[in-house]
């Protein structure tokens, strides 16, 4: 189920995403990231990740998730991805970002987030190693390190 899930759920993420309104800025930035965290009706997960854009900017970067839901489990993600809109600094992407998640798994473990701030929105996919089953909303904060 872990693999079929995660194509599919990387959809549902990418079209939410696409759905936000996106900043007329021209840079583009990626998000590359471990967490881990644990649900049990309330959700939380923290952890660290490097950004990286297409001018050249990179930060380190701490994230954090708190949220609740129908949501049970315990997952550690390794080599997440994310793909931000369009910005013009990369300090646009620091903040709390409105996040949705589904996620699924038993030992192989898939997550996938769409989220948005104001005129930013954030694509997130990752798999790794849990059991966990549900969905939850929440905040997703991104902070400089």
């Amino acid at each position: 189920m872990p693999r079929t899930f995660l194509p599919a759920a990387v959809a549902v993420a990418l079209c939410l995403a696409a759905a936000a309104p996106a900043s007329a800025g021209d840079v583009s930035c990626r998000l590359s990231f471990d967490m881990s965290g644990w649900s049990v009706l309330y959700k939380t997960a923290s952890g660290t990740g490097h950004v990286r854009c297409s001018n050249g900017q990179a930060m380190a970067v701490r994230i954090s998730a708190k949220g609740g839901g129908l949501t049970v489990g315990k997952s550690e993600i390794r080599g997440g991805r994310g793909e931000f809109s369009a910005v013009r600094d990369i300090r646009e992407l620091l903040g709390t970002y409105v996040a949705a998640e589904a996620h699924a798994g038993a030992v192989k473990s898939s997550k996938a987030q769409a989220m948005t701030k104001g005129d930013v929105s954030l694509a997130l996919a990752g798999t790794g190693e849990g059991w966990d089953l549900g969905v939850a909303f929440g905040a997703f904060t991104i902070k400089a390190r």
